[in-house]
């Protein structure tokens, strides 16, 4: 016979470590109250429900319109390190719906958050970090890095974070010296990421190649690659096994070699015969930096004299079924059977 006793247990869809949620509109007010109340528990509770909620981006315009930003801004202070890193980890997730980035830029987020890049916990820092690269990946979340003036500190970072985050940090460099490499190359971000192409991490090798390769891109840039004896590096590496790699850097020497010193510096490291082998390489990135780096190559007469030789490889490529390795063969024939 069944006896009218009411179990000491929750029942098993409802989870303990999370605030439970108010019912409709009240759900995110009811949680901003819970997250600035003096409760440690509560505090962790409402961020750990909150963390489930932003997921939704009407949840995230919503959150962000009752002033959810200000609160949280707070709570990157907080003593507690679940606290902050549970903040950090809604900060992520709201920065994956464009509403989410819009109202960083506004509340001034970026700034915000840049407290927390000394916090002693690594997934506060991990966290944080992959939030400024979801910003930078757009235009105006990199310019409002770039303006913030944490590129000189990023670029410090970089030399002593642990590995996993390391790769991250050259995420958000690569993303915002596409735009504007001036406070990094003031701040000497060449020679911090010529000894990273060192690395025995082949990612690491790969995003200081990409980083490098934006760089490389604006003048100064150039010519502060070729001071540093960074082009032999970079030839060096035309013998690795990982394609990423090989691509950022055939795409580094692309720029590097626009300039006469950058040209002649790549031709007496012996990068002629190693760039026509990744020709061979079936991967669109890597055939097409190729093609570009030897084309600027072939603009020197000894680099044309010898190009002049493997010609017939780049008429064969004219034929690819890609549009972007077509028409950079044929480029590269135009310039290498060029008559003065």
């Amino acid at each position: 016979m069944a006896r009218p006793l009411i179990s000491q247990y929750l029942p098993p869809d409802i989870d303990p470590t999370k605030a439970s949620i108010a019912f409709g509109r009240r759900a995110l007010p009811k949680l901003n109250e819970e997250l600035n109340g003096p409760d440690l528990l509560t505090r962790q509770r409402a961020l750990m429900a909150l963390c489930d909620l932003v997921h939704d981006p009407e949840n995230v315009y919503e959150a962000i319109s009752i002033g959810f930003l200000s609160t949280l801004k707070l709570l990157l202070n907080d003593a507690d390190s679940t606290v902050r890193r549970k903040t950090l980890e809604v900060y992520y997730i709201m920065s994956s719906h464009s509403v989410g980035r819009e109202g960083f830029l506004k509340n001034r987020v970026i700034m915000a958050l840049a407290k927390n890049l000394e916090d002693p916990v690594l997934l506060c820092r991990k966290f944080l970090h992959m939030t400024y690269v979801r910003l930078a990946q757009v235009p105006k979340g990199a310019h409002a890095i770039i303006a913030s003036g944490l590129i000189p500190y990023l670029v410090r970072k970089v030399q002593v974070e642990v590995e996993e985050i390391k790769e991250i940090l050259l995420d958000t460099l690569y993303y915002c010296l596409q735009w504007d490499a001036t406070q990094a190359l003031q701040s000497d971000a060449v020679p911090i990421l010529q000894q990273m192409l060192y690395s025995g991490n082949q990612d690491i090798r790969s995003k200081a190649a990409r980083a490098m390769m934006a760089l490389c891109m604006p003048r100064e840039g150039k010519k502060t690659v070729w001071e540093y004896n960074v082009i032999p590096i970079l030839v060096s590496l035309f013998n690795d096994s990982n394609i990423d790699v090989l691509a950022n850097v055939a795409g580094a020497l692309m720029f590097a070699a626009v300039t006469t010193e950058g040209k002649y510096a790549a031709l007496d490291a012996g990068a002629l015969p190693l760039l026509l082998n990744l020709l061979d390489i079936n991967v669109v990135k890597v055939r097409i930096n190729a093609i570009k780096a030897l084309t600027m190559l072939a603009e020197a007469p000894e680099g044309r004299v010898e190009l002049l030789k493997s010609v017939q490889k780049f008429k064969d490529l004219q034929h690819s079924s890609v549009a972007a390795v077509s028409r950079a063969a044929a480029i590269a024939t135009k310039v290498i059977e060029w008559k003065p």
